[in-house]
């Protein structure tokens, strides 16, 4: 399942590593999986970890793993840590996902590869806030028309932290950090008896895999990151640069409703985009039958983007607002976690870990003025970016500081990037970049959409990342990757050895 950065709309609408006093975490005990990974050809175990690290003699908390094991010991390297993004998607049934994706047979080979649900997640001590849909029914801001609509949006959003404050489980709330689930990741490593450790994290999960090999670094091995969301994880300023990752990549779809005049979108990439702006006003004025207004129309279209497989019922959606026809049932993207589970789980433990890694502003003049500026910087999305969350409310100061990502350690990092990506903006990933320095090679791919390795038809950047998590094998510099196989730069080296 692709959980990723994936933009939730209900129908409602200094860093110490782990202390060395901390007991050795033991060896899982494999069995059968949980029901959303069973069937898949998995193990699954859990370990018990320090719910405060600071105190790792005081409350425990579980973390479920899995394991796609190697059938070739004679190539097995080590272990493969994947994460899906988020914060706060499930990761159990995710090596199985990985291989209906088509991951090559020789990275199989050379990994047991291992998967998590985060601390707070589904199968791993489970967080929630009590919401329901209706309650929080997105995860990104929303649009804010005026100054007075992020005043009415605040209010709102002061209700859903504090309702997360009185959750049941509150007592867990400071501690769902992205530190902190580094640090489980290290507890994993050392309850399956490896030296160090391979990671392959996607959307946010670039972050998680950025933490880890900056705290534990001599315990990195192969660190492949696609989609990165910036040295900062999700923090105000990545969230402000949800109105470039939209700029960014409206072009493609654009170019796509224009070649299909049978849409009525608009003949040029031009017309397209005047039609944008045409809908958001008329909707802004007076909503669709179906419910739609305004902000609907932008937060659907944003999400819309995420995969070039979308792009027709997007346009379909477009044409039956533009002529008053009901609009095709959306993708579903329901806030429920499933049987057993808190129905808010996945948006209860994002909210957690991305208020909890960061000091977002408190003051709501802060985030009118930000909204004001990002409106006129990036006018088809800034004003939703920009746009206050329950983080300006959030019930708990972090713990620590955020871990900064630095260029101290091995040159074992592969950073994948889409150049128009609209989750995670080419922008961020430039910043990671430089953040970790000789660290670090970065491939971009000139392609749209989020996610890259896998999940696009791209040889030359599928190449490139499946030899290094085989190899070790790294670009020398860092390198561009055409719409087909064309490399504007060449050579490799091993590297993260």
């Amino acid at each position: 399942m692709r959980k990723a950065l994936i933009p939730v709309l209900a129908a409602a609408l200094v860093t110490a590593a782990t202390p060395a006093t901390a007991s050795a975490a033991p060896p899982p005990k494999w069995g059968p999986c949980p029901r959303e990974a069973a069937g898949l050809g998995l193990d699954c175990g859990t370990i018990e970890v320090p719910l405060d690290y600071r105190d790792p003699g005081g409350r425990t908390i579980e973390i479920a793993i899995s394991r796609l094991a190697s059938t070739k010991p004679e190539k097995r390297r080590g272990v493969l840590l994947t994460n899906t993004g988020g914060p706060g998607g499930e990761g159990l049934a995710y090596p199985a996902t990985l291989k209906k994706l088509a991951i090559p047979q020789e990275v199989l080979d050379s990994y047991d590869v291992i998967g998590m649900d985060p601390r707070g997640v589904h199968n791993s001590t489970p967080v929630t806030c009590g919401l329901s849909p209706a309650e929080h029914p997105t995860n990104i801001p929303r649009y804010a028309r005026d100054s007075a609509d992020v005043t009415t949006e605040a209010q709102r959003v002061a209700a859903v932290a504090a309702k997360c404050g009185s959750s049941a489980t509150a007592p867990l709330l400071p501690y769902m950090t992205t530190a902190n689930t580094a640090r489980d990741l290290d507890r994993v490593r050392e309850a399956l008896g490896e030296r160090k450790v391979s990671y392959f994290g996607i959307s946010y999960g670039t972050y998680l895999g950025s933490v880890y090999t900056s705290l534990f670094p001599e315990r990195s091995d192969r660190f492949l990151i696609d989609s990165a969301t910036g040295p900062g994880g999700w923090d105000a300023s990545f969230s402000r640069l949800l109105g470039r990752g939209v700029e960014d990549r409206f072009p493609d779809f654009a170019k796509f409703a224009a070649s299909k005049p049978e849409y009525g979108l608009g003949r040029t990439p031009a017309q397209v985009t005047a039609k944008y702006f045409e809908l958001a006003a008329r909707l802004d004025r007076t909503p669709s039958p179906d419910g739609y207004n305004g902000q609907v129309f932008r937060h659907v279209t944003f999400a819309e983007l995420y995969y070039d497989k979308s792009l027709p019922r997007l346009a379909e959606t477009w044409r039956a607002l533009d002529t008053g026809k009901p609009v095709p049932p959306p993708a579903s993207t329901s806030m429920s976690a499933g049987a057993g589970y808190p129905p808010d789980n996945y948006i209860a433990s994002q909210l957690h870990v991305i208020c909890n890694d960061s000091d977002w502003p408190e003051d709501v003049g802060t985030y009118r003025r930000n909204v004001a500026i990002d409106r006129f910087r990036h006018p088809m999305f800034g004003a939703a970016a920009a746009d206050v969350t329950p983080c300006a409310f959030w019930p708990s100061e972090p713990i620590e500081p955020p871990v900064k990502i630095t260029g101290r350690g091995p040159s074992n990092v592969l950073i994948v990037q889409n150049l128009r990506d609209p989750a995670t903006p080419l922008a961020g990933a430039r910043k990671l970049r430089a953040a970790f320095g000789d660290r670090a090679r970065m491939v971009t791919v000139d392609q749209g959409g989020h996610l890259a390795y896998l999940f696009k038809d791209n040889e030359c950047a599928n190449d490139l990342a499946t030899a290094f998590l085989v190899t070790g094998a790294r670009p020398r510099h860092d390198l561009a990757c055409g719409s087909q196989r064309q490399v504007r730069a060449e050579g490799s080296t091993p590297s993260g050895k």
